[in-house]
């Protein structure tokens, strides 16, 4: 009897059907965010039709009264949060990626770093010592918060027997986090102003926010896209092993380095543009890695895209759900990230830590 064989798929045949399916991917994600942002700018305590954000966003001023009101309802409101959270969508779950893939945990979150925390602190002692008011003033002492947290963090960790470790890392970051958590509470009880401000700022909104802080955040956040991608292929080799990166010619210290400046841009000016939004990288991270597999030159597009279309979703159902009222994006985001995280940790995903 003859023996039959089987052909195999040429490797080159193989990388490109997996290159097409990653592209076709992404350009599904990128309709699905096209039209949910479509739906933002339609839907809220005023429900507009399509040719009414058509002639909000593009029709000559109107001596009409109700046209009048939906140029300024579209232009002014509901336009300025869709691009926010886009933009912080994207650099929350691109951050969210490259964090696990520094410190090769796969429940790492943005909050490692201590951002939210120092962002928070940075919010308060601003109100509360300087007596600041408008949003405008107070979101650069929350950026500088945020990065200043994530430096301390990174530096602690790159000092002693341990530097450089991934778990030295996470160690220095929740105790950074647990001492600015203690002080932020510290400041906002003793003032009440600060206690208001703190409340409101930390449910994680992009209700709110206009041009003037959209625009200077998302410089820093591409600031720190063009960061990472200059170090994706080095993250690639980070988690073969720091022994095997070294080996292969990466300066580890240094794309350490760079990755922890880009991580805090991204989730530093997010976060001090909308609030803490809790568990939003953690959740995209893991399911880009199932989408575009462990290659991080895909799979960190696929979690910055995710999470822009996550963010943007929880805000439009968050119009919905009590209206007339409105509740914040990072409530619901924290709905769906902690039942999330709760899996993970069920399914032992904390084993590969």
């Amino acid at each position: 009897m003859g023996t039959t064989t089987v052909e195999r798929p040429a490797p080159s045949r193989v990388v490109a059907g997996a290159r097409r399916r990653r592209i076709a991917g992404l350009g599904i994600i990128v309709g699905i965010l096209v039209v949910a942002a479509v739906l933002s700018l339609a839907v809220g305590a005023r429900a507009l039709s399509p040719a009414e954000v058509w002639h909000g966003l593009f029709g000559a001023p109107d001596p009409d009264q109700r046209a009048t009101e939906i140029r300024l309802i579209v232009r002014t409101v509901r336009v300025p949060r869709t691009v926010l959270a886009i933009v912080a969508g994207i650099a929350l779950g691109t951050s969210g990626a490259l964090i696990q893939g520094y410190t090769r945990n796969p429940i790492a979150d943005t909050g490692l770093l201590g951002v939210n925390t120092g962002a928070s602190f940075a919010v308060v002692s601003a109100i509360s010592l300087l007596g600041l008011t408008n949003p405008f003033q107070y979101v650069w002492f929350a950026f500088l918060g945020a990065a200043i947290a994530g430096v301390v963090v990174f530096g602690l960790s790159s000092i002693g027997r341990g530097a450089g470790n991934p778990l030295t890392l996470a160690l220095a970051g929740q105790g950074v986090t647990v001492f600015l958590a203690a002080m932020t509470t510290a400041v906002a009880l003793s003032d009440k102003a600060a206690m208001n401000a703190l409340r409101f700022w930390n449910a994680g909104s992009v209700a709110g926010v206009g041009f003037d802080v959209i625009w200077p955040m998302t410089a820093f956040i591409v600031a720190g896209l063009v960061l990472v991608l200059a170090t994706l292929p080095s993250v690639n080799l980070l988690n073969l092993g720091d022994d095997v990166a070294r080996g292969l010619g990466v300066n580890i210290t240094l794309i350490r380095t760079v990755g922890i400046v880009a991580i805090t841009l991204l989730a530093g000016a997010a976060t001090a543009a909308c609030g803490p939004i809790a568990f939003l990288g953690l959740m995209v991270a893991h399911v880009a890695r199932y989408l575009a597999g462990p290659d991080y030159r895909w799979l960190v597009p696929y979690a910055g895209l995710l999470g822009a279309v996550v963010l943007l979703v929880c805000d439009i159902v968050g119009r919905l759900v009590v209206r007339p009222g409105e509740l914040e994006a990072g409530v619901l985001v924290a709905l769906l990230g902690a039942p999330f995280f709760a899996v993970l940790v069920w399914r032992g995903k904390f084993k590969n830590a």
